[in-house]
This record gives structure tokens, C-alpha cells and sequence, in this order.
């Protein structure tokens, strides 16, 4: 049988092309695939629930903690670490020990909000006050013209992107939160522990507050969408994803998600606020 070698050519140059474009439509597993943070959860999963809708490309998240979300990247079973921090020096040399090349991208921005039950009559504190809380300074809610009740305080486990950010800019560094501290794993479960506990404090994303906990002021401020992006709300932080290099493909476009209407859209409907 004759070929025709003009044709054979033609074909073998789409067969090439098709190849490309399909090892750019998805990270290496062939669908992306995301871990890290609870806090950034609600994002990813909006995200990754519109972009399966509107490119047919699977995307799976998980929330297992900030850390373990740098850990997957490093160890290269994941496409997209998302975290409620920057990665710390350590993590980005362990990366690149492996290898691997964390690029940093912030999604949003977000207000770590100080909650407490509703019926707790306390609206407002300082950040000295809530520092002296988690120190062990404060242990009864008279002593911060409250009621007279000990206090339950509760904090975030250690592999929690958001327990890092509640020391960085609330505790400072030599400040060790009190030993007596109640430890939670995610933002929801203190979000629970707190609406039936009316003793507890804590503090959670802005994207997690609802009537079933009470968002008290931080140094007059009010945690909200107009404060966070203005920075006058004083426990405020960006929120990141990062991959291994640039990315390229599919996982560009959902990272670039946070740049496009539909995208900030989403941002906005789960309670966080944009950051373009």
C-alpha cells in the first residue's frame, strides 16, 4: 500500500499537537488535585465545582492543614497547595531538596475574626486583651467586664496555617499561648465548639462568621469585607496557593481564577474578600 507522505506528516503533526495540548489540560495525574488549608477550602472547592463545570477537567481538593498542603507540593502528590500563610523558610528548602519549586499566588484576602457565643455580652477587645486571654493572664470573663465565668479558650492544632497566623499577629514571638488552651482541627469545628460553649473564644476565617457565633471588634474595628481590604482591621492576611514552578495549562487557569469576574464572584459569595 502506497503513502501518501504529505498526508502521513499532516497527521502525525495533530497526533504531536493533541499530545500538548492534552498534557496542558490538567496537572500530572491528569484531573488537578488540591490540599491544604481549611480556611482556603471553601474557596478551592467553589472553584474547582465551576471550573469541572465549564472545562470538564476534574479537580479534587482536600483540607488537611495548611502544612500538610506544603508537605503534599513538596512530596509532589498534589498540583495546588493552598494555605492560610506564606510557606515558612524550612518548608521552601525542603522543597527545594526535592526539587520542586514553590511559586507563590494569593488568592484572597481574609480577616481572622475573634468569636465568641451570642449571649456572651463582651463586643469588643484589644489585641493586648486577647493576647493576655490566650497567655493565661485572663482567665474569667469579670476580669474583662464580662460575666463571671471562666474562660474556654480555644486555639487551632499546629499543623494549622491559621494558628500561625493567630501567633504571628496577635502573639509575637515570645508570648506562648496558656497550656490550659483547648485545641480544635478545623475552622468549623471551633465554629462549633464556640456556638455551644458561651464561655469560649476563639478565632476563625471571615468566611466561616454566622449568626451562631459573634464576631467581637478588635481594637474598635470591625472584622468585614470594607476593613480587611483597607487593612484598618488589625489581624489581617492574604490567603495563597501555591505550585511546583509556573504553572501552565489547566492548573494556570484555575490559579488565574482569582483574576476574572467569575472568580471573584465566588470569592465574594463564600464570605472572604478579593484581592484584584
Amino acid at each position: 500500500m502506497t503513502i501518501n507522505m504529505n498526508l502521513f506528516r499532516k497527521i502525525l503533526l495533530s497526533a504531536t499537537v493533541f499530545g500538548v495540548m492534552a498534557s496542558g489540560t490538567a496537572g500530572a495525574t491528569g484531573k488537578i488535585v488540591i490540599d491544604g488549608s481549611t480556611t482556603v477550602g471553601p474557596i478551592a472547592k467553589a472553584f474547582a465545582s465551576h471550573y469541572t463545570k465549564t472545562t470538564g477537567v476534574q479537580v479534587t481538593v482536600s483540607e488537611s492543614g495548611s502544612g500538610n498542603g506544603a508537605k503534599s507540593l513538596i512530596n509532589k502528590t498534589c498540583d495546588i497547595a493552598t494555605m492560610s500563610r506564606a510557606m515558612k523558610e524550612k518548608e521552601e528548602a525542603a522543597a527545594k531538596s526535592k526539587g520542586v519549586n514553590p511559586v507563590e499566588h494569593i488568592v484572597a484576602l481574609d480577616g481572622l475574626s475573634i468569636v465568641v457565643h451570642p449571649s456572651n455580652r463582651i463586643n469588643a477587645l484589644s489585641k493586648a486583651q486577647i493576647r493576655g486571654i490566650y497567655m493565661g493572664k485572663y482567665t474569667n470573663w469579670n476580669q474583662l467586664g464580662g460575666a463571671n465565668s471562666a474562660i474556654v479558650v480555644i486555639q487551632r492544632e499546629s499543623n494549622s496555617g491559621t494558628a500561625d497566623s493567630f501567633k504571628e499577629l496577635v502573639m509575637g514571638k515570645d508570648n506562648p499561648i496558656s497550656k490550659r488552651a483547648e485545641t480544635q482541627s478545623s475552622n468549623g469545628a471551633i465554629k462549633s465548639r464556640v456556638a455551644s460553649t458561651p464561655a469560649a473564644i476563639s478565632y476563625i476565617g471571615l468566611g466561616f462568621v454566622d449568626s451562631s457565633v459573634k464576631s467581637v471588634l478588635v481594637d474598635g474595628v470591625e472584622a468585614d469585607v470594607r476593613t480587611v481590604k483597607n487593612g484598618t482591621y488589625p489581624i489581617t492576611r492574604p490567603l495563597f496557593m501555591y505550585t511546583n514552578g509556573n504553572p501552565t495549562g489547566a492548573v494556570k487557569q484555575f490559579i488565574d481564577l482569582p483574576k476574572t469576574p467569575e472568580g471573584k464572584h465566588i470569592i465574594s459569595e463564600t464570605g472572604f474578600v478579593n484581592y484584584y
